[in-house]
């Protein structure tokens, strides 16, 4: 189990992965919502795969053991029918050191459609000595052709106070590690970016005040939207204070997938803050009706800025705009938008 102690959460996922290590599938899907450590596990379980030692793990987590493949978006846009073919080459091929060769796709849900047809028949046939390992955030992301051959692996959040829990054996300070695992919104890899960071209080407190600051001009929600994006600023300004710090790897495949995890940050931070958000109005209605409130520090009288109808229906166009943001709406406008509804309803 040695080489599992590094993942936060996810248990369950933990312990079927370890039960069928020695016997495991030919491919698989870990799928989930993003930043949870689906690509986490997936290094970790690969390790485990071509040995379980101290040594190999700490090669494949940095990408240089020669049995493991990486198989990364050509630049920030897509895995390419090349690269699909460059694989099946590759898997024809023995192991250099261990048993197995494993291959890994960390951003599987960018495979073209050509890719992905590319593959098919290595993957529903591959030799005995592959293993293949897709990453994303939804078996419909790939062909069903592809998600039908693999075993899928479903992750969900990493609860809150398990995520508080591990910052704290880290050496947080409680309160600190309760904020930065809140503003991580179930997300480990995010929780121990923020955990030592001041401005994680400040990036809530920004959210949950927006029902008080809301604009009556349209030029206004745009502004309102402007400050929410530079809030979140200063919280990843520690990731990449830690990707500066890597210096593996080539070094323009380092800077893409630098941008892909930014990016992925970036997006991670904007639902939470869309949910926090929520969760105000959530607990708007909850006060009035008599139910327990979430966010205890709320004052009470903000919490009578709308009746539990209004407030129940204002959650709802907050939940809204995180579906617009993964279908790939601009956070100003889709913000922008959301302030302006949400002071018109609120007049």
């Amino acid at each position: 189990m040695s080489i599992y102690e590094s993942i936060i959460g996810h248990q369950s996922i933990v312990d079927l992965l370890v039960s069928e290590g020695e016997h495991p599938a030919q491919s698989y899907l870990f799928v989930g919502p993003q930043g949870v450590g689906k690509a986490t596990v997936a290094r970790v379980f690969a390790g485990a795969l071509l040995g379980g030692t101290e040594d190999i793990a700490r090669r494949v987590s940095t990408g240089v053991h020669p049995d493991l493949i990486l198989v990364e978006p050509d630049g920030r846009t897509s895995i390419t029918v090349d690269q699909a073919h460059e694989t099946v080459a590759l898997a024809s091929r023995r192991p250099v050191e261990s048993d197995r060769k494993v291959f890994l796709f960390e951003d599987g849900g960018m495979m073209t459609d050509e890719a992905a047809n590319a593959l098919l028949k290595t993957i529903e046939e591959p030799t005995a000595s592959t293993v293949f390992l897709l990453v994303m955030e939804s078996e419909d992301d790939v062909p069903s052709t592809i998600a039908s051959r693999c075993r899928t692996i479903v992750f969900g959040r990493v609860p809150e106070a398990a995520l508080a829990d591990e910052l704290v054996r880290q050496g947080i300070e409680p309160e600190q590690a309760t904020q930065a695992a809140r503003i991580s919104g179930g997300r480990p890899g995010l929780a121990l970016a923020l955990a030592t960071r001041p401005d994680v209080a400040a990036y809530r407190r920004t959210w949950l005040e927006i029902p008080t600051h809301l604009p009556e001009h349209p030029g206004d929600a745009m502004r309102l939207a402007d400050e929410v994006i530079a809030a979140a600023d200063p919280l990843l300004a520690a990731l990449k204070e830690r990707q500066s710090a890597e210096g593996h790897g080539e070094v323009k495949a380092n800077k893409e997938r630098h941008d892909r995890e930014l990016k992925r940050a970036e997006s991670a931070l904007f639902t939470t803050g869309l949910e926090i958000l929520a969760s105000f109005y959530r607990d708007t209605a909850a006060a009035q009706l008599g139910a327990a409130t979430r966010n205890s520090d709320l004052a009470t009288h903000h919490l009578t800025l709308s009746t539990p109808q209004r407030a129940v229906a204002s959650a709802s166009r907050v939940l809204d705009t995180i579906e617009l943001l993964e279908s790939n709406q601009k956070p100003r406008l889709a913000f922008a938008a959301l302030f302006a509804d949400l002071g018109s309803d609120a007049r």
